[in-house]
C-alpha cells in the first residue's frame, strides 16, 4: 500500500468517524474488506472508491427528498455526485494525480456500469456488502414480494461472475436464488 493510498483511506475514515450513528466508518471498512477479498488486485483508485462509497452520507438525508421512486433516484444521484467530489478532494489532498481524482468520480457516479470493469467491480462489492451485512434486517422490515423485488434489482446490477459467486457463497432460498440465476 502506498503512502498516498494510506493517507486517502485515513482521511475517508476520519470523515466517516463523524457519523452521528457510527455506521459510515464500519460500512467503508466492510467495503474495503469485500473489495480486497473479491478483487485482490484492485487498483488504488478502486480501493479509494470502495472506502469512500458512502463518505459523509448522513449529511444529505433521504428525508430531504420527496417520497417515492423519483425522489429516491434524485437523492441517490446527488449522493453519487457529492461522494465523487468529496473523495476526489480527499485524493488530491493525499497526493493523487488529477486523472485519478477524475477517475474516482466515474466510479462513484457509476458511469459505465456493465461496460467499465472497475465500475462493475465496485457495484458487485456494494451488492456483496448489502447481502452479507444489511440484507437480513432489510428483509425483516418488508413483505416477501418487496424483498424479492429488491433482490431482483440487486442481481440485475451485478456481473455474471458476481451473481455466480453470490449463489456459491450464500444459502438463499428460492425464489431469491432464482433472481441471481436469471440476472
Amino acid at each position: 500500500m502506498t503512502g498516498r493510498l494510506e493517507r486517502a483511506l485515513a482521511l475517508i475514515d476520519a470523515a466517516n468517524a463523524a457519523d452521528p450513528k457510527g455506521e459510515a466508518l464500519v460500512y467503508g471498512q466492510r467495503m474495503t474488506g469485500e473489495l480486497l477479498r473479491l478483487f485482490p488486485g484492485a487498483s488504488e483508485v478502486l480501493q479509494v472508491a470502495a472506502r469512500g462509497q458512502h463518505v459523509e452520507r448522513w449529511l444529505l438525508p433521504r428525508s430531504d427528498y420527496p417520497e417515492g421512486k423519483t425522489g429516491y433516484l434524485e437523492w441517490r444521484r446527488e449522493q453519487g455526485r457529492r461522494h465523487a467530489l468529496r473523495v476526489a478532494g480527499i485524493m488530491a489532498e493525499a497526493g493523487f494525480p488529477t486523472g485519478d481524482c477524475d477517475r474516482v468520480g466515474v466510479l462513484l457516479r457509476k458511469e459505465g456500469i456493465k461496460r467499465d470493469p472497475e465500475v462493475q467491480a465496485l457495484e458487485d462489492v456494494i451488492c456483496f456488502v448489502f447481502l452479507k451485512w444489511y440484507f437480513t434486517p432489510f428483509a425483516a422490515e418488508r413483505d416477501a414480494e418487496s424483498t424479492l423485488d429488491i433482490v431482483r434489482k440487486t442481481a440485475r446490477k451485478m456481473s455474471e461472475e458476481g451473481r455466480a459467486r453470490v449463489l456459491a457463497e450464500f444459502d438463499l432460498p428460492e425464489p431469491l436464488a432464482g433472481a441471481f440465476r436469471a440476472g
